[in-house]
């Protein structure tokens, strides 16, 4: 798919899903669209040689400001969040203990489900986000309370 087909596939995401804002970057790409009060989208579109550091699909966890104790897994990509695949239960719950592996939630973006991974071992303390939520890259989804290796 060639980089006009792209940016209209995004538009249209966020034509459906009343996103204000949506940035995807991809290998050397990166895309960025923003609706203005006029309801006309911008679009800016970077080119470079340096990959991104998070690869698609892949979570990072922050330190809380709830205190040093708990940790927050944020959203790897722009898309909607889900807890649990369509007519299933959650995939985790407060109070829940969860590993590195521990598929936490589904974010769709452009049609395609995506599994995220904790990528934390843990207890999850707190859900962030409501089901069906539109998120943005990097916003906190789950506060978990990490369990240190070789503690207690």
């Amino acid at each position: 798919m060639d980089l006009i087909e792209k940016v209209k596939k995004l538009i249209s995401l966020m034509n459906e899903s009343g996103l204000a804002e949506i940035e995807v970057e991809e290998e050397a790409t990166k895309i960025r669209l923003k609706r203005n009060s006029m309801d006309s989208i911008q679009t800016s579109i970077q080119l470079s040689d340096v990959k991104s550091s998070l690869s698609e699909g892949t979570t990072k966890y922050l330190t809380s400001q709830e205190g040093p104790s708990v940790s927050e897994v944020v959203a790897p990509m722009v898309g909607t969040f889900y807890t649990s695949a369509p007519g299933a239960d959650p995939y985790v719950a407060i109070g829940d203990e969860i590993g590195e592996e521990t598929v936490v939630c589904i974010i769709e973006a452009m049609k395609i489900m995506n599994e995220v991974k904790a990528e934390i071992k843990g207890k999850i303390v707190d859900i962030l986000v409501e089901n069906g939520t539109a998120v943005e890259y990097g916003q906190s989804l789950f506060s978990v309370e990490p369990s240190g290796e070789g503690s207690g």
